[in-house]
């Protein structure tokens, strides 16, 4: 899975206000060929970004949890649409939360996401 890297891409994500969520993370989602603004991103699979603001905790806080939603977006990436574009979002909440639950979860939102953009592709 390939990173969104751009701050532009991050915004992108982020206006098209498409979204699911659960208890300790929120995923935003665009499928890029539903986009006007493509650009250079056009023949890449899926991205994935993080986002862990400094109210998750403190830096070494932050990174842990970066790791784990690594971890589990590797491990549930096929459930996504190709040309997809995601952005992870930590809640508070996601800094105590154990794997387990972090794991069930990711699992079950992008799940959501596949059933919703395969349910407008139709």
């Amino acid at each position: 899975m390939e990173r969104l890297k751009s701050h532009r891409d991050f915004v992108t994500v982020l206006k098209r206000r498409r979204k699911v969520s659960d208890k300790d993370i929120v995923v935003h989602y665009l499928v890029r060929g539903d986009s006007l603004v493509m650009g250079e991103a056009d023949g890449l699979g899926r991205r994935i970004g993080l986002a862990v603001s400094k109210s998750v905790g403190h830096a070494v806080t932050r990174n842990a949890v970066k790791r784990r939603f690594r971890v589990l977006a590797r491990r549930y990436e096929s459930s996504l649409p190709e040309s997809c574009d995601v952005v992870m979002r930590a809640k508070p909440s996601a800094a105590h939360a154990d794997f387990a639950s972090l794991d069930h979860q990711v699992a079950s939102l992008f799940a959501a996401v596949s059933r919703k953009t395969a349910k407008r592709d139709r």
